[in-house]
């Protein structure tokens, strides 16, 4: 019986391989739906631009940590070749490296966790692509948020790990609204991409600059709807008296990003139909964004990229088909073959 699944160190052997590094590139970009090595190089930048502005390096050096262990376990579990090839093993670690880094201090005993949480994500993403596939969706960055909850969950007792930017727990009350209508402290194109730079848990305008230009050297439709999904998930926000520093801060647009790239450009050729669709699905993204942050405020947790991940599943699963001339069974779970305009590099 043949095993698809085997542990082998044989796996690591090609890993500086020009085709090697490029995929090892390709992980950041795939965060936001792209297998393109200079987008993921653009990434990287951003998440030390962003860093170094904020006076946390660590977690640009995090989010690197995290793609690195997570593709070298891929490699280690002797994963599909093609998936390693395209980046598909590194964009959870990087998320997942960057968020400890954001919520832990940086310790010994965080590092080694991080790598842990990191490594976790290549097979937990397998698991969970194999429940996925069944309903034809993909895990998304579900792994991610799981992975990341249960450390940062764990750090309330494991003292050592040393929660130090973890939000407070709190009974959710509408009295975190009562500044919402103050004027935001930036302008509004500052605040697009800040909220670009949120996917990446940075907070600053030039490193989601960095990620748009690299969205536009990959796929020029998924750095507009990067943009449209900002600024459209902060505007509903604001409309709707979201608290303004959650705002100003692009809390409120790094998800609707996703969803954005995801229905407009990644899963759905773009066509009036399916554009509409994208945009509706910005507009629920902001309200199932308000509802996680009501429902993790007890337990103290941050929403990540949940309420990305739901609205998306939400949109996807109907298997709608907005192209008449298409006639393939519709499956959405893989986008890496059919997310860009250009071919992948």
């Amino acid at each position: 019986m043949k095993h698809t699944n085997i542990i082998n160190a044989e796996g690591i052997g090609n890993l500086f391989s020009l085709e090697s590094v490029k995929g090892w590139l390709r992980g950041p970009a795939q965060v936001v739906f792209q297998g393109n090595a200079l987008c993921g190089a653009l990434i990287i930048a951003a998440l030390f631009v962003g860093a170094i502005a904020s006076g946390r390096i660590e977690v640009a050096w995090g989010a690197i940590a995290g793609l690195c262990i997570s593709t070298l376990t891929g490699h280690i579990l002797a994963l599909p070749k093609s998936q390693g090839e395209a980046g598909l093993w590194g964009f959870n670690g990087t998320l997942v490296g960057a968020a400890a880094m954001t919520y832990l201090g940086s310790t010994v005993l965080g590092w080694i966790a991080l790598v842990l949480c990191a490594a976790m994500t290549t097979w937990v993403r397998t698991a969970l692509d194999r429940l996925c596939s069944a309903h034809k969706v993909s895990s998304l960055t579900a792994p991610f948020v799981l992975c990341t909850w249960l450390l940062l969950a764990a750090s309330r007792q494991l003292v050592e790990l040393d929660s130090i930017a973890l939000p407070l727990s709190s009974l959710p009350s509408s009295a975190w609204g009562m500044a919402t209508h103050r004027a935001i402290p930036v302008n509004f194109l500052e605040l697009i991409f800040r909220g670009v730079s949120q996917v990446f848990l940075l907070d600053s305008w030039l490193a989601g600059g960095l990620i748009v230009m690299g969205l536009l050297a990959s796929n020029p439709m998924a750095a507009l709807w990067a943009i449209v999904g900002s600024a459209l998930g902060s505007g509903v926000a604001l409309l709707y008296g979201a608290p303004t520093h959650a705002v100003a801060s692009g809390l409120y647009a790094f998800s609707p990003v996703l969803t954005a790239i995801a229905l407009g450009s990644a899963f759905y050729r773009p066509t009036l139909p399916s554009s509409l669709w994208a945009l509706l699905g910005i507009v629920a993204t902001v309200f199932v964004q308000a509802a996680f942050d009501t429902f993790v405020a007890p337990v103290g947790l941050p929403t990540l990229t949940a309420p990305f991940c739901l609205t998306t599943w939400l949109f996807l699963l109907p298997l709608y088909r907005f192209e008449a001339s298409h006639t393939d069974p519709i499956n959405h779970s893989t986008w890496h073959r059919k997310s860009h305009i250009r071919p992948i590099k």
